[in-house]
C-alpha cells in the first residue's frame, strides 16, 4: 500500500508541528517553504502561560491544550533526536502595583489550574522583594504571582527542532515559493517557484495540502477562491543583553498587558510586543515601535536601561479576524486544508493544532479538540 502523501506550504510552527506529526505517523511529507521575511515564527517570543488570559471559550481550551502538550511534544522530538528545541518551564511571573488586579489574575489562573491536571503548577501570591529576586530588574513598586508551570520556547529553535524530527521520519523540504493550482473535483496541485541560483519551477501533487503560511494564507488560497479570516497583524520585539547576567533561570514576565518580558539561557531578554493590526505586509522596524516596546519594558523593568540592545525582531502574526483561530478541511476543495489565525499564541498553540490536524487528515475524523474552528464555507 502506497503511502498517504501530504504537502505542508510554510514552515512555520504550525507548519513544521503538522508536517512532524504526518511523518512520524507514515506519511510521505513535503514542506515547502518560502521562508518570507516577517514569519512569526522567527519572531516570537514564545511565553507559554496561557492559565491568566482573558481568553474564553474554545480558544481558551486550544491555548491550555498547547501548552500541556509541550513536554509531549518535546519529548517525541528527543526520541527523534531532532536536537534542542528551545523550551524550558521556568515559570511566569504576573507584576501589577495594583492589588485589585493581581487578586483577579490570581483567582482566574487558581480557577483554570483546578482542571488543568497539573500543567499550572504552583500558584502563590508574592512581595517585592521576591518578585525582584525572580527578575531583579523589575520596578520597586510591583507585587506578583507566581506560576511555577510557565515555561518558554525559542520560536526559531523549536520550529528547526520540529522540521528536523519531520525529516528524521522521511519528510522532504522544498524551498520556494508555492502556488495552488486548483483541479476539478481534486486535490489541488502546488507549483514551486524554486528557491536558488538555478530557479525554475515545479509541480508536486499529493493526497491532502496544508495551508500553513501563516498571514500569507490568503494569498495561497485565491487561485482556489478561497478566503479564511485571517490578516497580518505586525509584531515588533527587542532583543537585549544583559552582559555577564545569568538570565537563564529567570521567569516570563506579564504586566497584565499586552507588553511582556521574556528571558533566555544567553543572557538575553526579549521585550515587546506591539500589536499593529492593519500593517499589511510590512515588515520593517519603525521608530514608533521601537519606541512603544521600551517604554513599556523600562517602565516595568527600569533595571534593563542598561542592557546591550541586539537586535528588534518583527514577525506578522496571522490574526484571526472572528478572534478564532482556523484548523481544519476547506469546505468545497477536495483534500485541502489550513492552519492559521493564531495571532500573538502561535508558539503555545501551533504544535498542538498541528499534531491535531495530522489526526484529522489520516484518521478522516476531526478531533474534538479542533472542531470548532473548522473553515466556514463562503
Amino acid at each position: 500500500m502506497s503511502q498517504h502523501r501530504v504537502i505542508v506550504i510554510g514552515g512555520g510552527i504550525a507548519g513544521a508541528s503538522a508536517a512532524f506529526a504526518l511523518a512520524r505517523r507514515g506519511a510521505a511529507v513535503t514542506v515547502v517553504d518560502s521562508a518570507s521575511a516577517g514569519q512569526a515564527t522567527a519572531a516570537g517570543a514564545g511565553i507559554v502561560s496561557p492559565w491568566a488570559s482573558t481568553v474564553e471559550g474554545p480558544c481558551y481550551e486550544l491555548y491550555a491544550a498547547g501548552a500541556a502538550y509541550y513536554p509531549q511534544v518535546v519529548e517525541l522530538l528527543a526520541e527523534a533526536g531532532a536536537g534542542r528545541t528551545g523550551y524550558r518551564r521556568t515559570g511566569a511571573l504576573l507584576v501589577s502595583a495594583d492589588p485589585g488586579r493581581l487578586a483577579e489574575a490570581q483567582a482566574r489562573v487558581e480557577a483554570r489550574a483546578r482542571t488543568a491536571g497539573g500543567a499550572v503548577g504552583e500558584v502563590r501570591r508574592i512581595g517585592n522583594d521576591d518578585v525582584r529576586a525572580l527578575f531583579p530588574p523589575l520596578a520597586p513598586d510591583l507585587e506578583g504571582v507566581h506560576i511555577t508551570g510557565g515555561a518558554r520556547v525559542d520560536g526559531r529553535t523549536m520550529r528547526d527542532a520540529l522540521l528536523a524530527g519531520a525529516a528524521r521520519h522521511g519528510a522532504v523540504r522544498v524551498r520556494g515559493r508555492a502556488r495552488l493550482r486548483p483541479r476539478p473535483n481534486g486535490t489541488p496541485q502546488v507549483e514551486v517557484a524554486l528557491a536558488g541560483a538555478g530557479g525554475g519551477f515545479d509541480v508536486l501533487e499529493a493526497d491532502d495540502v496544508v495551508v500553513a503560511s501563516g498571514a500569507w494564507a490568503n494569498e495561497l488560497l485565491e487561485p482556489v477562491g478561497a478566503r479564511v479570516p485571517v490578516e497580518p497583524q505586525r509584531g515588533q520585539i527587542t532583543h537585549l543583553r544583559l552582559d555577564g547576567v545569568d538570565t537563564g533561570a529567570w521567569p516570563s514576565v506579564h504586566p497584565l498587558s499586552h507588553h511582556y518580558l521574556v528571558a533566555f539561557d544567553d543572557s538575553r531578554v526579549a521585550v515587546g510586543a506591539t500589536r499593529e493590526t492593519g500593517s499589511g505586509f510590512d515588515a520593517r522596524v519603525t521608530a514608533r515601535g521601537q519606541w512603544q516596546v521600551l517604554s513599556d519594558a523600562l517602565r516595568i523593568a527600569p533595571g534593563l536601561a542598561e542592557a546591550t540592545f541586539i537586535e528588534t525582531r518583527v514577525g506578522l502574526r496571522p490574526l484571526a479576524e472572528t478572534g478564532l483561530p482556523v484548523v481544519g478541511a476547506l469546505p468545497g476543495v477536495a483534500g485541502l486544508h489550513v492552519v492559521a489565525g493564531f495571532g500573538a499564541a502561535g508558539l503555545t498553540m501551533g504544535p498542538f493544532a498541528g499534531e491535531a490536524l495530522a489526526r484529522s487528515i489520516l484518521e478522516a475524523a476531526v478531533p474534538a479538540e479542533i472542531a470548532a474552528f473548522a473553515p466556514i464555507a463562503p
